[in-house]
């Protein structure tokens, strides 16, 4: 059986390490309330959860399940797959990173 090794999020020494998923998802469901005009209570009402789960959600302090960022983006009326596009692009902007390439070779996946 192979080890397990502890995860640590440890910056290259020259750069800030990686934003995590959640704060990255969180900048962009608020930016586009924001950008909509509407409130955050509106917004938890409509996807049917608590105001202030929405608001650890948009401050990256909760990690969303699939079925919450559907709730919260049928809420705002965003199409889910635009969103995890344009937090892909925000992810590649903030480390100043390349386009993701696809690996040369076979590529091994767990089951």
């Amino acid at each position: 059986m192979a080890e397990i090794l502890p995860f640590k999020r440890t910056p290259a020494p020259d750069r800030e390490p990686d934003p995590l998923w959640r704060e990255v998802l969180g900048r962009s469901l608020r930016a586009t309330r924001e950008k909509r005009g509407v409130r955050l209570v509106d917004i938890a009402e409509r996807a049917g959860i608590s105001p202030q789960y929405l608001s650890e959600i948009e401050r990256g302090r909760k990690e969303p399940s699939s079925e919450m960022i559907a709730a919260v983006t049928g809420a705002l009326g965003v199409d889910l797959a635009e969103l995890l596009i344009g937090i892909a692009g925000d992810v590649q902007r903030i480390r100043g990173a390349a386009p993701v390439r696809r690996p040369a070779g076979p590529v091994l996946m767990a089951a």
